[in-house]
Parts: C-alpha cells; sequence; structure tokens
C-alpha cells in the first residue's frame, strides 16, 4: 500500500510540475529559415509594349508605372490586384535568339472565380494553355502563356466558391 502511495505522490508532483511548465512564458519562436510576404516577377521579354498590351488587354492587369529611356519604352510595372509583374525590354547583350519562359512557371493564387476568368481572357482574344479544372492538391486552375513563353497558371483553393 505504501509504494502505492509514493507512486500516487509522485503522479500529483509530476502533474503539479507539468502544470507549472505550461504557465511559464515562452519565448517566440524564431524561423531559422527564409520567410517571404510576398513576390514580385520580373520577365524579360522581346517586346515590351507587345507584352504590356497582352498582360493589360488579355489579362486585365493595369499599369502601374512606365520606364523609358530617350523617349522609347524600356520598362513596365503591370498590376494584378496584390501581384505587381515587372515586365523588362531585353538589351539584346545575350543574344537575340535568346530563349524566354522556358522551364519555368508562375503560380498565382486568386480569390476570383477561375471560369468567369477563363471566359473573360478568351473574350478578350487571349487563348488558354490550360482550361479550368480541379487540381488533386485542391485548387481550381487555368493557365496561360504570355507572349514570350513564360507559364503563368491562376489557381483559386476550393472551398472559396468555384
Amino acid at each position: 500500500m505504501a509504494s502505492k502511495k509514493k507512486a500516487a505522490g509522485r503522479a500529483k508532483t509530476g502533474a503539479k510540475r507539468a502544470a507549472s511548465a505550461k504557465k511559464a512564458p515562452r519565448a517566440k519562436a524564431r524561423s531559422k529559415g527564409l520567410a517571404l510576404s510576398g513576390a514580385t516577377p520580373s520577365f524579360t521579354v522581346n517586346d515590351v509594349a507587345r507584352s504590356l498590351a497582352w498582360y493589360q488587354d488579355v489579362l486585365g492587369c493595369v499599369v502601374k508605372d512606365r520606364w523609358e529611356s530617350d523617349g522609347k519604352l524600356m520598362g513596365v510595372e503591370m498590376g494584378a490586384g496584390a501581384v505587381i509583374f515587372m515586365l523588362g525590354q531585353d538589351d539584346w547583350k545575350k543574344g537575340r535568339d535568346r530563349v524566354k519562359g522556358e522551364g519555368f512557371r508562375l503560380y498565382c493564387d486568386t480569390s476570383q472565380d477561375v471560369d468567369r476568368l477563363a471566359a473573360q481572357i478568351k473574350a478578350r482574344g487571349g487563348t488558354l494553355a490550360q482550361e479550368p479544372e480541379d487540381e488533386p492538391w485542391g485548387a481550381r486552375v487555368l493557365s496561360v502563356v504570355d507572349p514570350d513563353g513564360f507559364k503563368i497558371t491562376i489557381a483559386k483553393k476550393k472551398g472559396r466558391g468555384r
């Protein structure tokens, strides 16, 4: 019987320690890795005026800023909600045959209806690389390819409307 009392006393003491440990203030956890809060892709393009027209007229982006040199358009900042796309004219220092967009895909999240976006893109003369579809990772997506071959997938997480 004495050993049961000792065991019960130890359990109570252990519970008190656990309870007091929970009440102790915790140090704030620090991330040891990279912690980003946004990203702004910058695409080097063959014809910045053509790309500006595509992002504006087909996707519906808005011009936030323009950069010119000697009266020639060199770059633009295009806004799409909270996301910014930077488009810069290629200076051809790496050759005129430089392939753009290969091996690259940009994933963008939206709260908008993906099917409606797809219809708007088509109505503005755009072509979808991927029609809207539900993905196994829990989103409805569509994909487009810009004039220079940069692939953009626009996704809406399931459970937030279609």
